[in-house]
């Protein structure tokens, strides 16, 4: 079993940053990449990007967003810069493990959620 537990959300102004972690712990080492989503009121799950041996981005957040790892610390990052007010969501980590079956940009792919955390951002 594999836990998630995140931090770093907020509000923030157009613009602005904010930097969401998720720490895992349990057996980490079953863990292939890791994922963000987001979710906003009405809307499905959204991809934003997951890091396994490399990164990649929904177009939405390409160059905006970047996601890194610290694996001392089995935490992942989510660095959000010039943020939008459609950025606003719920953003969730998730894990996926090694032999997961199904692309690491579809929700339905991955084994385990954080509790998701709320990032807002005005106008």
């Amino acid at each position: 079993q594999v836990q998630l537990v995140e931090s770093g959300g907020g509000l923030v102004h157009t613009g602005g940053s904010l930097r969401l972690s998720c720490a895992a712990s349990g057996r980490t080492f079953s863990v292939y990449a890791m994922g963000w989503f987001r979710q906003a009121p009405g809307k499905e799950r959204e991809f934003v990007g997951y890091i396994s041996s490399s990164t990649y981005y929904a177009d939405s957040v390409k160059g905006r967003f970047t996601i890194s790892r610290d694996s001392a610390k089995d935490t992942v990052y989510l660095q959000m810069n010039s943020l939008k007010p459609e950025d606003t969501a719920v953003y969730y980590c998730a894990a996926r493990q090694r032999f997961s079956v199904g692309m690491p940009t579809t929700p339905g792919s991955y084994d385990y959620w954080g509790q998701g955390t709320q990032v807002t951002v005005s106008s």
